[in-house]
């Protein structure tokens, strides 16, 4: 059961609309981690805003914030987002690199979303159902999009197992096959983004993006919840 928010009456300032917290009550079969996050989730800033600005997720303000600071996303641009479910990633794109030739007189570009799951159609986007560590998929992906991308963008996160050094090392293997796949797929100067959970056994895919890219910067943006160990690498200047 969610209780009403409550606050002091008469307060036109605002102030006190936005110092409200949502209170929530544990219910019988409930845990109280799910108690936990369920309250989280209603007070969230960032899971309001997507809800009133139409997003998917969260998750969209995290690439958002990205691209604000290394201006990836441009107009023009071929983007694929790896692991795309539910689609907060690719909805930015389409905006930035003018999937839909809404910006008059700018380049028109390209998103292609692949995820193992089926995925809610984005307009703009064009999706895929795809294994991106098939033999093939590279090939697949260069074929949709008629040629390399300019940009390869992953928030892919292995499923948790509860064991905080297991699930590090799985994210960043997921990441590790993400960066060889974008290896195989991006032009020369491209741009290379994905989640990576800080835990000590990273060093060996910075050293490895240091190899193939111009720039490898570790981020972690204001949408990335304080309590989460997750960051982003942001490698740009692909090699070739």
């Amino acid at each position: 059961m969610v209780k009403k928010p409550t606050g002091r009456s008469g307060n036109t300032s605002g102030r006190g609309q936005r110092d409200l917290t949502v209170k929530v009550k544990t219910a019988r079969g409930r845990k109280l981690s799910s108690t936990r996050w369920l309250q989280r989730q209603l007070n969230d800033p960032y899971v309001k805003r997507a809800q009133a600005e139409g997003y998917r997720g969260r998750a969209a303000y995290k690439i958002l914030e990205l691209d604000d600071k290394y201006r990836f996303l441009v107009p023009g641009a071929r983007v694929v987002d790896l692991g795309c479910a539910p689609g907060g990633w690719c909805q930015v794109a389409v905006k930035r690199v003018n999937a839909l030739g809404e910006k008059s007189g700018k380049a028109v570009g390209t998103i292609l979303g692949v995820d193992l799951q089926e995925v809610e159609p984005i307009a703009g986007c064009e999706i895929h159902q795809l294994d991106f560590m098939e033999d093939d998929a590279d090939l697949k992906v260069k074929d949709w999009l008629g040629g390399k991308a300019d940009v390869v963008m992953s928030d892919m996160a292995a499923a948790s197992s509860g064991h905080k050094q297991t699930d590090h090392l799985r994210i960043i293997a997921l990441c590790e096959a993400a960066a060889y796949f974008a290896f195989d797929v991006l032009e020369p100067g491209g741009t290379f983004v994905a989640k990576v959970l800080a835990g000590g056994a990273e060093g060996e895919l910075q050293k490895l993006l240091k190899q193939k890219f111009d720039k490898v910067a570790n981020v972690k943006p204001p949408a990335s919840r304080s309590d989460s160990s997750e960051k982003f690498v942001v490698a740009t200047g692909y090699r070739g």
